[in-house]
């Protein structure tokens, strides 16, 4: 089992504890690895999607889960990376969205699998030709 990063559909997918596969597969990495690997952007739509919510105790709760969770930033090589798939995508007339490309781009500069369920906004940054690595754990 090499070591992934996950994408925040994953995260939000183990947090609420609804997929059995994906809880199974979830307690495997972590019994393996000790800890989960997310960026901080992950973190970004997270707190967005709570705050919406009006949320705070969630918000809290999960800033509180971090504390034993691996967090990737941004380096500028990282950010570099994010813009060139960006503005790729966009050239292919393929845009994916402003994170996305970051979060592929933390996963490839880190040499990790992403594990996301949303594989096809993924996989057009695959099909320019860039090293990212795809796993699905609904599946």
């Amino acid at each position: 089992m090499d070591k992934v990063l996950l994408d925040t559909d994953t995260i939000s997918e183990i947090t609420k504890n609804v997929n059995a596969t994906v809880k199974a597969r979830a307690t495997h990495y972590r019994d393996n690895f000790g800890h989960f690997t997310l960026s901080v952007l992950s973190i970004i739509e997270v707190v967005k999607g709570y705050h919406r919510l009006q949320r705070p105790d969630r918000i809290a709760r999960f800033l509180a889960s971090l504390a034993n969770e691996e967090v990737l930033t941004l380096s500028i090589s990282t950010s570099e990376l994010a813009g060139r798939i960006f503005a790729d995508l966009e050239l292919a007339g393929r845009p994916i969205g402003r994170i996305d490309p970051m979060i592929a781009a933390i996963a490839i500069e880190h040499d990790l699998t992403l594990v996301t369920g949303n594989t096809a906004h993924y996989q057009h940054i695959q099909q320019l030709g860039y090293p990212l690595i795809l796993d699905n754990w609904r599946s």
